[in-house]
């Protein structure tokens, strides 16, 4: 196997979200988590994810796993590495995306950096090097009040000059509209100022193209999934990959299906309670959860005894109000790891319940689920709503399955029932 394209996900749901839109876009697609083992058998590819869950962990943790997943790509012939980040750019001051980037930059010999979370399609679009959430800018968006990585700040410049320790430049939409040679003059001019990385700027897709067809002729890239979408369209368009209609995905699972939300976003919250109208759902105790009751095994019996007559919903969703003023009472690394040791306790015993479809919402839940029930990659299939497609199990313990790993603000109102449709 020799890659033309390899991608390290700093979580699950961003790298289903970008191995959809590889697909996509031509490309044949595997999700693995984490670095593959030798073992693993894996069809004939064009592109690799993987998938870490190292957005919120210590940044030396996360630098270490990001360069095994480099190294490791590099050595099966991937020449463009892409960091896969989130189209919200959430990392704290601390990290993790200027301490990742900065140690796969130093390995890859590159002079600057191109770096961009754009993805017009989903609504992240980057201006004079800020960040916009729809009409709105980043701190002004519902990311403001993340539990994990609030968002204070739009300007990216300012945001990556506080986590790198390289100085950070910015291409604006003015250079990307001149075409791809005047991006390459301006990385030059930043590169004679010393310049590591620089934000560029990118509104409609077209931009994506000419972003693709630059950073294809680097060793790295960062960015979200449309900086995917540039560079699957630029290997296409240069010959080295004859467009594809991705992997088997093979037949219908059947059996018992569920859903886990644990994102706190209001997609999720609304998706959550569109889905109390046509299956049934419980809400988590949160207090509960973290007070080590029998809250996970209350919610097990509660499925048990529905799955057999049709899906169920489990949430731990809540407000952001409710959040914080979790936190405040039990410290916020508490509250989360509870909750998400919680969310895996669920996934693990739903599967052992029969359930082979599962539906899991938000990015540290799909995270606690994947890691729990031990699923070493997917495959690829349809896509549900921009960004997350079906994915079918690859060397699972418990044979095939089928799941759908949602970012919390990714989908429709109707995302839950949408998922379970197309996953038979």
């Amino acid at each position: 196997m020799t890659l033309a394209l390899g991608c390290i996900a700093d979580d699950y749901t961003g790298a289903s979200d970008l191995a959809n839109t590889l697909t996509r876009c031509g490309l044949r697609t595997v999700q693995t988590i984490g670095v593959p083992s030798d073992d693993l058998k894996l069809p004939e590819i064009d592109a690799v994810v993987v998938s870490l869950k190292s957005r919120s962990i210590a940044a030396a943790d996360a630098v270490a796993k990001s360069c095994a997943a480099e190294k490791w790509m590099r050595s099966r012939g991937a020449e463009h590495v892409l960091f896969k980040i989130c189209s919200t750019f959430d990392s704290t001051d601390a990290g993790n995306i200027g301490p990742v980037m900065d140690a796969l930059r130093a390995e890859s010999g590159d002079a600057v950096v191109l770096v961009t979370p754009a993805f017009p399609e989903t609504g992240r679009t980057v201006y004079q090097g800020n960040l916009f959430v729809g009409a709105v800018p980043l701190n002004e968006s519902p990311l403001k009040d993340h539990p994990l990585n609030p968002m204070h700040d739009s300007n990216l410049v300012r945001v990556l000059t506080r986590q790198s320790k390289t100085a950070i430049g910015l291409v604006d939409l003015a250079a990307v509209a001149r075409g791809p040679e005047a991006v390459r003059g301006r990385l030059a001019d930043l590169a004679k100022q010393g310049v590591g990385a620089a934000i560029i700027d990118a509104v409609f897709d077209r931009d994506l193209e000419t972003i693709g067809t630059v950073a294809i002729g680097h060793k790295l890239s960062v960015g979200a999934s449309g900086i995917g979408l540039g560079l699957a369209r630029a290997l296409v368009a240069s010959g080295r990959v004859t467009a594809s209609t991705g992997v088997d995905t093979g037949n219908a699972v059947g059996g018992p299906a569920a859903c886990l939300a644990g994102s706190c976003s209001q997609a999720t919250l609304g998706q959550i309670a569109r889905a109390e109208q046509v299956m049934p759902v419980l809400h988590l105790d949160p207090e509960q959860v973290i007070a080590g009751s029998d809250e996970t095994q209350r919610a097990l019996a509660w499925a048990t005894e529905r799955i057999g007559k049709g899906p169920v919903l489990i949430a731990s969703s809540s407000t952001p109000d409710q959040v914080a003023a979790l936190q405040a009472r039990h410290g916020r690394d508490a509250a989360g790891h509870a909750i998400e040791r919680a969310m895996a306790d669920l996934a693990e015993g739903l599967v052992q319940a029969g359930v082979r479809r599962l539906v899991v919402a938000g990015g540290e839940t799909s995270g606690a689920a994947v890691d729990r029930l031990g699923i070493p990659g997917f495959l690829v299939g349809a896509e549900i709503a921009a960004g997350v497609p079906v994915l079918r199990a690859v060397g699972a313990r418990e044979g095939d399955m089928l799941l759908a790993l949602k970012s919390g603000n990714f989908g429709g109102p109707d995302f839950f029932s949408d998922a379970l449709r197309l996953m038979p």
